[in-house]
């Protein structure tokens, strides 16, 4: 294209086309985005299992891929060197990998150990009878990985904010696990996360628990943070004397990096959106919650995530049934309340536009 399909200036850009929301091209093209980091468990649920397939992950890039700890955390192929089995179906604690095709086994770091009736096979073993290993990342017990060389994770942008969380110490809550089916696109949901603009006019409650006025959106390479400001008496963050935001009523720290992850910090702990597309109109979102302060956690606006929820599927459910309409292709931003979204759409344009 001979010009910018997002202009940088966000007073006088206009939105994504509606067509990117449910062209079949446009959505495939849109899955370039994945190849980056992806984030794939809490250290907390090491305390259970030492051996998690990530299905949401494969969900994504089709590539069936295993955390597992043993003197260290890595990411191995999920399928045998051997014939292409799979390995590990669900969670379990073990220290070596048997294939239960033929019997092929490897060791907990994902070497090859050894192999019956292959006594006759020249040159082997060799590394490639390994299981293959992914680059990971990890900050504060979140842990990420990727399929490719991405740069690195962006965590240095939002230390500031977010480096007074101990958040290692929080514990996975299986009870606070979600898994949505939403008749939309995956960009329309994330359209959606990035902005607070619509809080006064969808959620009532999160409305009563935020002070709208003060709702600050900060962007970075790689991500977004949103900061949500408690109203007077509310539950709010324990801030340090050297924080940015020390003195303030933080109510919540909305961070989203690129392009599917939404980590949501209240005093109680981590709400984790975990955006999965599936079609040009079928999203699945992932919950997953991960909790520092139990009692902290029936209070304030990190006590109403699943009304939030249900409220904004609502939203985008009704959007995607409009873009198909003739009359409509492209809006304009609120230059101080969707800075959040015109930022991504500045990303997912270079991709579209490749």
């Amino acid at each position: 294209m001979s010009e910018e399909l997002i202009a940088a200036d966000i007073r006088k850009a206009r939105t994504l086309p509606s067509k990117f929301y449910y062209d079949e091209k446009a959505f495939n093209d849109s899955k370039a985005a994945f190849k980056g980091w992806q984030f794939a468990l809490h250290s907390s649920q090491f305390k259970t299992n030492n051996i998690h397939p990530i299905e949401h992950i494969e969900s994504i890039t089709g590539e069936p891929i295993v955390i597992v700890k043993g003197e260290q955390v890595n990411c191995l192929s999920n399928i045998c060197t051997h014939r292409g089995m799979r390995l590990i179906s669900q969670e379990c604690s073990k220290n070596s990998f048997r294939c239960e095709y033929h019997g092929r086994t490897f060791d907990i770091d994902g070497k090859f150990r050894n192999m019956p009736e292959f006594e006759g096979a020249i040159g082997f073993p060799s590394k490639e009878d390994n299981l293959h290993k992914f680059p990971m990342a990890v900050w504060d017990g979140l842990h990420f990985t990727s399929q490719d060389s991405p740069p690195p994770i962006p965590w240095t942008e939002v230390e500031s904010r977010l480096g007074f969380l101990d958040i290692k110490s929080y514990v996975h809550d299986p009870a606070k696990d979600r898994d949505h089916s939403i008749s939309a696109n995956w960009m329309l949901y994330v359209d959606n996360y990035l902005e607070g603009f619509h809080i006064p006019f969808v959620h009532p409650e999160l409305n009563q628990a935020l002070d709208y006025s003060g709702y600050i959106t900060e962007t970075f390479e790689g991500g977004v943070l949103q900061i949500g400001k408690a109203m007077e008496g509310d539950v709010k963050f324990v801030l340090p004397p050297n924080h940015p935001d020390f003195g303030e009523d933080i109510a919540a720290y909305y961070l989203w990096l690129f392009p599917n992850m939404m980590f949501n910090f209240y005093p109680w702990g981590l709400s984790l959106n975990i955006v999965v597309p599936v079609s040009p109109t079928e999203t699945r979102v992932l919950y997953r919650g991960y909790v520092g302060d139990k009692e902290l956690a029936a209070k304030g606006a990190g006590a109403i995530v699943d009304t939030v929820e249900e409220q904004d599927q609502k939203i985008v459910e009704a959007i995607q049934k409009n873009m198909v309409s003739s009359a409509y292709d492209s809006g304009r931003y609120s230059p101080s309340m969707e800075r959040g979204v015109h930022h991504f759409h500045r990303m997912m344009a270079r991709i579209f536009q490749k």
